[in-house]
């Protein structure tokens, strides 16, 4: 008997619908085989699968079997069709199709007890279940939270086979998993930091205020143990509010790339990841033989942390080039390219010089001029060209430390953050995701339009510290962002001098 079962495959992050095609024949020697452009994980399920079958208590097939997964020319990997398999075979070998066996997409690995374990990738599956018009899914029951996400879909969620029969053969009947997201993102949406705990450092806070309204990327140049760690853990405490959406396809890439914490079925916080400076490129960016989210994505609607700076590899951190521009990675194969999601914030931290003191009047800075500057070309001139904000973080005094009063708070930064935003979706219509960072050259001429005395300084700072092209619009989009989150339209000459301020490494690059 053929029995034909629904199911997906993870491309990259994405769900691709699969059929799974289950044949026993009336007669022949006991053989299985498995087709369809099956990877090595799915060809080695086989007998995981009968032997779980047999636990079960049941009967596998003892005739000719084929099974064939759709379409052919799409590579299946990993353990998510273990259960449609199975399934599969048990139907077909019983003479047996429900009714309900093609109204529910399927996906989970199987023990070699029949106990269903979770898979990566549930949310693309119930996403696309959605919009195939599926009544809805079976999944593994640590998944059944994660795809309840989604709305208009019925989620079964199981802990064995035996279960799975039970419920398609309509023997045990089981209540769909539902899910309060607005109480998920209430219980969710709260930090353990806050910019508060920052003693000192206003100067900084000023211009991580800027860059989070703007979407401006920033680096923090400073001695160890001025506070740069802790300022960039801070930082999601001042961005606007993860939307559904942006939630959505944020969980779906940690999802996919099995980084989902278990009790977590949707991303409620932006997400802050702070990789090592000895990450490989495609741990940073992606890739592997079988491509998998680097950082760049993790990180996609939240920060990417990258401390001790100049210590990544020179090569690694030229990669970095295409998701700043772009927004997203494209990793190109000989069967098919996979494009990633990284639209991030980046933050960069890095010490002076080797030692870490140059320029720290309680230090003696150990280095000579040489290894300053050998340490200073580490990282490119065109990356750091990238990167609209630079800020001097001075070590706190001790008064600062001790006193009472805290500094400027998370709300507080927050305040002129929302300001900022809204004024910038009015600009650029309710439905933009643009920031000014963004910005391209027509709507700077537009949007960042200077008076006599702005436009004398600007030309000041484009002669005395030889700013780029690039960086003379990277000063005017932060200048139009102070603006912003001033509330005014139009740029005033002191939104130039300090977005000038912002760009004092250019003259060392």
């Amino acid at each position: 008997m053929l029995v034909r079962l629904q199911s997906v495959t993870l491309v990259g992050i994405d769900a691709v619908a699969c059929e799974v095609e289950v044949n026993v024949a009336s007669r022949g020697f006991a053989n299985t085989a498995i087709v369809g452009l099956p990877d090595a994980a799915v060809k080695e399920s086989l007998e995981r699968i009968r032997t779980a079958i047999v636990n079960c208590g049941y009967q596998p097939p003892s005739k000719r079997t084929v099974i064939n997964l759709a379409p052919a020319d799409i590579r299946k990997e990993g353990p998510a069709l273990d259960l449609p398999i199975a399934l599969g075979l048990l139907f077909a070998e019983q003479d047996l199709a429900p009714e309900t066996l093609r109204q529910y997409v399927m996906a989970g690995e199987l023990a070699l007890d029949g106990r269903l374990r979770p898979v990566r990738g549930v949310l693309s599956m119930a996403m696309l279940a959605a919009r195939q018009g599926a009544r809805g899914v079976i999944v593994p029951r640590e998944n059944g939270g994660e795809a309840a996400v989604v709305d208009g879909l019925e989620v079964v969620a199981i802990g064995s086979l035996t279960e799975a029969v039970g419920f398609l053969t309509e023997q045990l009947p089981l209540e769909p998993v539902s899910i309060d997201r607005a109480s998920l993102f209430e219980r969710s949406s709260r930090y353990d930091v806050d910019f508060a705990d920052v003693r000192g450092q206003e100067f900084a806070k000023r211009a991580l205020t800027i860059a989070a309204a703007g979407g401006h990327n920033v680096l923090m140049i400073g001695p160890p143990g001025a506070g740069k760690t802790l300022m960039a853990r801070c930082i999601p405490t001042i961005l606007p509010p993860l939307t559904l959406d942006e939630s959505l396809e944020t969980t779906r890439i940690w999802s996919a790339a099995g980084k989902l914490p278990p009790d977590t079925p949707l991303l409620a916080l932006r997400p802050v990841r702070n990789p090592h400076h000895s990450a490989s490129g495609p741990a940073l960016v992606g890739g592997g033989s079988v491509p998998q989210p680097g950082e760049v994505s993790l990180a996609h609607h939240g920060v990417l942390f990258l401390d001790e700076f100049p210590e990544f590899p020179r090569s690694i951190l030229e990669t970095l080039r295409q998701p700043l521009e772009d927004g997203h990675v494209t990793i190109a194969r000989a069967q098919h390219t996979i494009r990633f999601p990284s639209e991030f914030m980046l933050v960069a931290a890095m010490n002076p010089c080797p030692c870490g003191y140059f320029g720290d009047p309680r230090r003696h800075c150990r280095c000579s001029p040489a290894q300053i500057a050998n340490y200073g070309r580490r990282v490119s001139g065109p990356l750091i060209d990238r990167i609209d904000i630079h800020v001097s973080v001075s070590a706190v005094p001790f008064g600062e430390l001790r006193q009472a009063r805290p500094g400027t708070d998370s709300a507080t930064m927050r305040a002129g953050v929302l300001a900022a935003r809204l004024r910038q979706r009015q600009r650029f219509g309710p439905h933009s995701t643009m920031l000014n960072a963004r910005m391209g050259p027509r709507r700077i001429r537009e949007h960042c339009v200077l008076d006599a005395e702005g436009e004398r300084l600007l030309k000041q700072a484009m002669t005395e510290l030889g700013l780029s092209a690039r960086a003379h619009d990277k000063v005017l989009r932060i200048a139009r962002t102070i603006a912003d989150i001033d509330g005014r339209d139009a740029i005033a000459p002191a939104d130039v001098s300090e977005a000038i301020q912002y760009r004092q490494l250019d003259r060392q690059v």
